[in-house]
This record gives C-alpha cells, sequence and structure tokens, in this order.
C-alpha cells in the first residue's frame, strides 16, 4: 500500500505541476523539450555508485526545484516558474513510474523497490 500511495502522490505532483504550467501559459514546446533534462544527472554513475547516487538524488527531490519555483513566485519571473514547474512535474513523473531515490549500492537500488 506504501508504494501506492507514494506512486499516486507523484502523479499528483505531476498532475498540478503541468496544470499550473498550463495556467500561466507557459510554452509546452519548452516542457516537453526539457522534461527528461533530469536525468542527465544519471551521469553521475560513470564515476561510481556512490557518486551516481549522490548526484541522482540531488536532482531528483523535491527541495532543489520548490526552492527555484520560491524564487519565481517571488521575483515574478516566468523562467524560474517554467524551470521548477517542469523539473517537479518531472520528478512526479518519475515517482507515478515507481523510479525512486537510490541507494548508493546500485543505481537498481532505490527507496521503492529494486528495478
Amino acid at each position: 500500500m506504501v508504494r501506492v500511495l507514494m506512486r499516486l502522490e507523484g502523479l499528483c505532483v505531476a498532475l498540478l505541476s503541468a496544470a499550473a504550467y498550463y495556467t500561466l501559459h507557459l510554452n509546452w514546446a519548452a516542457f516537453f523539450v526539457f522534461l527528461l533534462a533530469p536525468d542527465i544527472a544519471m551521469a553521475g554513475y560513470r564515476v561510481n555508485p556512490r557518486v551516481g547516487a549522490m548526484v541522482y538524488n540531488l536532482a531528483h527531490s523535491y527541495f532543489l526545484p520548490t526552492g527555484i519555483l520560491a524564487a519565481g513566485w517571488w521575483q515574478q519571473s516566468p523562467l524560474l516558474l517554467q524551470v521548477g514547474l517542469i523539473w517537479s512535474a518531472h520528478i512526479g513523473f518519475d515517482r507515478a513510474m515507481g523510479f525512486g531515490l537510490k541507494y548508493p549500492t546500485a543505481f537498481q537500488d532505490t527507496h521503492f523497490q529494486r528495478l
């Protein structure tokens, strides 16, 4: 039941991010072009699993996009709002699909399950 709740939570974040993106009339071409950009963080695994997990988890936790969204709201910056919403949508979609934060043992070891 925990996995189901976590996946639903991710789906809610992804849908709310997309709804906010729509409401702000932001560029959908940019949304789809940059939606997978946080996955560049997987390159950290070329160094070793420990570095890979650290870089991947940094790019796939909500605190950075939340900070960017707060700054975008505070500064009334459409660009920062766009980046934060795309990033949070990516994380939400990943979680909805069952991809979790990584343990330093291997890429397949996540807080959801072993992939």
